[in-house]
């Protein structure tokens, strides 16, 4: 037993199914749950946009808060810490004489990176850092393969895994935290992090709002209170209202909720209101969020790189400024791209399909580097999440997982098949 831990938080922000969490509790007499407002999180990158943007920064201050509340409830509570994780980490371990820090195993390239230098300077003052695998649906030692052979092609590893994987129980919450006393929790403002507050526009689909407790809320709707599981593989390509999807990845994204505790609620709804494609499709698309996930572990560095994680080199490296703020500001030649681009600009949100099209225009109409489009939905996105959006982004541009090579869509078409009476694009063009 050690005497006191610290539990990094990072995109796990959650008291359910939180292996980490539990861990450190098994392991300690006393946890201190911290969270670093990492510096580098709120940079601009090297494609002129900031790395978060105001709709997902909230969102992140949202969860924080609900998440020290929860804390609060078990008799601990959350302490926030500004900077570079390597140089505050360390300073906690000394104030807190911590022999351990407990946190998330991460899977893209630059939390790596972030997870090396921590350790080097943990281990300086001979304080380990030890990780978990938490944000998967089906955890990495349980594959039928190794990472270096996961089969590249979603289909073939969605059906050897779904045949010889199981999918493991989530973990209860702790029922109780001890704690030395955290003082109460001082969250950063927008200004502060640099950023300027920006309402989500009425016409959202959601008014998202942070937190385990609106994922878990969020979850008893779309599932128990409406049962429009039952219904999501038909209405899934929906692009108005809030209920044609689950809505969950916000809070995926941030680890609000995991895809297994999904899962295990999924089991139960299947037993009180029957199985069907419906609720099987939903289990589909978060194996999807695995497979990036897992191809990130692969590939690594690869699929930030514009040749992606194939060589022949299919798209063009131009950036136009005057097609790209067109692209941004929804005034292209076409109406769907626009009501799309529009809703993501005011919402921080869009739907799967409106993604799809609008990545396949900057690709394929416009001919410009997949990668600053990518950059763009990483500012904007309020669900961010790395391995999917720079996966999906690849995908699209014909340099990552798609078997048949350089996907192209016509928009016209596309148009025509999801937004029939233009009630989509009525919303958004007003």
């Amino acid at each position: 037993m050690i005497k006191n831990a610290l539990v990094w938080f990072k995109t796990d922000l959650r008291i359910e199914d939180n292996e980490t969490l539990l861990k450190a509790i098994c392991q300690s007499e006393k946890i201190i749950p911290i969270y670093c407002f990492d510096e580098a999180h709120f940079e601009t990158t090297p494609y002129g946009f900031k790395k978060t943007g105001p709709f997902r920064a909230q969102f992140l201050l949202e969860s924080l808060q609900d998440l020290d509340v929860n804390l609060r409830k078990l008799g601990s509570g959350l302490r926030i810490v500004f900077g570079k994780p390597e140089i505050e980490i360390p300073k906690l371990v000394l104030e807190y004489k911590a022999q351990k820090v407990f946190s998330k195993r991460e899977v893209a390239i630059e939390e790596i990176q972030t997870e090396k230098v921590v350790r080097t300077e943990l281990f300086k003052l001979r304080c380990e850092l030890e990780t978990f695998s938490t944000s998967t649906l089906y955890h990495a030692e349980d594959l039928p393969f190794s990472i270096k052979d996961i089969p590249d092609v979603f289909t073939n590893f969605r059906k050897k895994t779904e045949k010889d994987s199981e999918i493991r129980n989530p973990f209860d919450a702790p029922s109780k935290i001890n704690s030395p006393e955290i003082s109460p929790l001082e969250l950063p403002t927008l200004e502060a992090l640099g950023l300027t507050k920006t309402a989500i526009d009425s016409r959202a689909v959601l008014q998202f709002k942070g937190g385990e407790s609106e994922a878990i809320q969020r979850l008893k709707h779309y599932f128990f209170e409406t049962q429009y599981l039952s219904s999501y593989k038909e209405t899934r390509n929906g692009m108005v209202g809030a209920n044609y999807s689950s809505k969950f990845s916000a809070w995926l994204a941030l680890g609000c909720i995991t895809p297994r505790f999904i899962y295990a609620e999924i089991k139960k709804y299947e037993k009180q209101f029957g199985a069907n494609d419906s609720t099987y499709w939903l289990v589909f698309e978060l194996l999807w969020r695995d497979f990036f996930r897992f191809m990130f572990k692969k590939y690594q560095t690869k699929f930030f790189l514009y040749e992606g994680i194939k060589t022949e080199k299919v798209n063009s490296k131009s950036l136009n400024e005057k097609l790209l703020s067109q692209w941004i500001n929804g005034t292209t030649p076409s109406d769907f791209i626009n009501a799309n681009m529009l809703e993501l600009q005011q919402t921080g949100f869009m739907s799967n399909r409106g993604r799809q099209n609008v990545a396949s225009y900057f690709c394929n109409e416009m001919n410009m580097d997949w990668r600053i489009g990518a950059a763009y939905f990483e500012e904007q996105l309020i669900d961010y999440d790395v391995c999917s959006n720079w996966g999906n982004w690849a995908y699209l541009a014909g340099v990552g997982n798609d078997p048949r090579g350089h996907r192209y869509f016509n928009i016209e078409k596309q148009a025509n098949d999801y937004d029939k009476n233009k009630s989509y694009r009525k919303l958004w063009l007003k």
